[in-house]
């Protein structure tokens, strides 16, 4: 299933008209997005925006999801939103946003890893391309045992490992949305990274 990803960065001009035509472009529950990412930007200048929609699988069924990542001058938004079928409290099918603004002075790492095939032939357009931005919220913790370089030895040499920050983490890929989407996901990641950049 074909996913569809938009943004917008074009410097200091305010984007909130084209991030409000992004959004309808969806066709995904416009009025709900809408209002909830206004909301989370309260008025805020939008000086960049990436939307990325995609499926979600939930037993026998495909239930759409959309991410819009909004950059403002003074902070990152993030909104998800979901649709679910109705449940015992909600028993119609109804949509959950889910909105997070982190300013722009907590984001501590800002991570681009590009995918480029064929890199003899020299430099090409990235064919996936992840951006991962981390505050401090979530981290992950990557642990194996440790050992040493004697063969027979079997002493307990406790763990080794990584702790990365991983709290918000998003991959497009070329083939499966469409030429372009790596360019702008990186385009966004550019944005961010200028934005956050120790003064």
């Amino acid at each position: 299933m074909r996913t569809r990803t938009t943004d917008h960065a074009t410097g200091d001009r305010d984007q909130a008209a084209q991030l409000r035509e992004a959004i309808d472009r969806t066709g995904y529950y416009p009025e709900v997005v809408r209002d909830g990412v206004a909301s989370a930007v309260a008025g805020e200048t939008v000086v960049s925006f990436f939307l990325h929609h995609e499926p979600t699988f939930d037993r026998d069924e495909v239930r759409r999801h959309l991410t819009v990542v909004v950059l403002t001058p003074s902070r990152l938004v993030l909104a998800h939103t979901d649709e679910h079928a109705g449940d015992d409290l909600l028993p119609e099918p109804y949509t959950s946003t889910s909105t997070e603004a982190i300013a722009l002075s907590s984001v501590k790492s800002v991570v681009v890893t590009r995918m480029i095939t064929n890199p003899a032939a020299g430099a090409s357009r990235a064919a996936e391309g992840v951006l991962t931005i981390g505050w401090g919220g979530v981290g992950r913790l990557d642990l194996e045992p440790a050992g040493c370089q004697d063969p027979e030895c079997d002493a307990d040499h406790g763990y080794t490992g990584s702790m990365t920050a991983d709290d918000f983490s998003l991959r497009v890929s070329a083939a499966a949305e469409g030429p372009g989407a790596v360019e702008r996901l990186l385009a966004f990641a550019e944005s961010l990274s200028a934005l956050t950049r120790p003064a």
